[in-house]
């Protein structure tokens, strides 16, 4: 008898189990059913939120369901990507991961609540940034080459503005200083807005900073551009140059911003959201922002992200250690 009632709870627990998986399967099969969150980590208008409400858009009428956009601001980021991270992992929340706490801050070794790796399953990459190093037209420089010369010749005389340690701003002035052979001194801000007030002061000499954000200044004649960080030349500022080309060989940095969601999200949902990701990136309207923005569109598969994310994390280690850059 005994036996007989085992044998019945073990095919009872088979078919609750099977069960449990064909309700799992079905509920993917509806995926999404109900408002999606997207949680971005930083404040409305920034470079980051812009993207975000461009997906949520489409993405919401792609799917007929809500896509809310929901900025968490505070900590470096952190704050947002550990909410992110710590979501149910059933496909409903996503999170715009950014390059600074997911491939920087590991690095300079601060105290962080969620692990980039371990905590968060990549979807897909969806737009790495140039910026432009600007200067005050009261520095006596017109291209690079006269910017490392005048900063050889004048040590102390030259300082960079950045909005933390480990932003893609401080990272390009640290690459800077240490491919060319500078020692130009950083001055941090609580805000990237405030440090560009300060350069059309005159307050600092110069910045790097996003394209968007640079380009009226300079166009203005507010600001003197030097170069930008990409490799080459950017098609939304051609009469730019790269540092690459104008004098430091080999120079590329890029600020830029991916989509992830909780490991243990389905395998099927993950594929889901990197499918339709990528038709959103494809649309010509999209395309167009993103050019203008100076930006390249991401894409590719999430195993192609996880790559990235590593290449990332060890090319910055590398600048942290040579520079010895500690957290602020």
């Amino acid at each position: 008898m005994i036996r007989k009632l085992t044998a019945l709870a073990c095919v009872a627990a088979v078919l609750i189990a099977s069960l449990a998986r064909i309700g799992e399967a079905q509920a993917q099969a509806r995926y999404p059913d109900k408002p999606v969150r997207m949680i971005v980590p930083a404040p409305p208008g920034s470079g980051p939120d812009a993207i975000g409400r461009i997906l949520s858009a489409k993405l919401g009428e792609m799917w007929g369901q809500s896509v809310l956009v929901e900025n968490v601001v505070g900590a470096g980021g952190n704050l947002g990507h550990d909410r992110g991270a710590k979501a149910p992992p059933d496909g409903y929340t996503m999170l715009m991961g950014l390059i600074g706490p997911m491939s920087v801050a590991p690095s300079l070794g601060e105290k962080m609540p969620f692990d980039p790796v371990k905590d968060l399953a990549p979807v897909t990459l969806l737009i790495r940034l140039a910026n432009i190093l600007a200067v005050h037209p009261s520095v006596p420089v017109n291209n690079l080459r006269e910017l490392i010369a005048y900063a050889k010749q004048n040590p102390g005389k030259l300082r960079y503005g950045h909005p933390g340690s480990g932003t893609s701003n401080h990272l390009s002035a640290e690459q800077f200083n240490m491919m060319a052979g500078l020692a130009i001194s950083g001055v941090p801000y609580k805000a990237s807005s405030q440090m560009t007030t300060d350069l059309l002061g005159g307050h600092i000499e110069m910045m790097f900073h996003n394209a968007p954000v640079v380009l009226p200044h300079v166009r203005s004649g507010a600001l003197r551009a030097i170069a930008i960080t990409g490799l080459q030349r950017n098609p939304a500022a051609p009469e730019i140059p790269s540092l690459n080309e104008a004098g430091v060989p080999g120079y590329e940095v890029s600020a830029w911003y991916a989509m992830y969601v909780p490991t243990g999200t389905p395998a099927a949902i993950i594929a889901r959201l990197n499918a339709d990701i990528a038709k959103v990136l494809a649309m010509p309207d999209v395309k167009t922002w993103v050019e203008a923005q100076a930006g390249a569109a991401g894409g590719g598969s999430p195993e192609a992200l996880a790559e990235f994310q590593a290449a990332e994390t060890v090319k910055w280690r590398t600048l942290i250690k040579a520079a010895n850059i500690k957290p602020q």
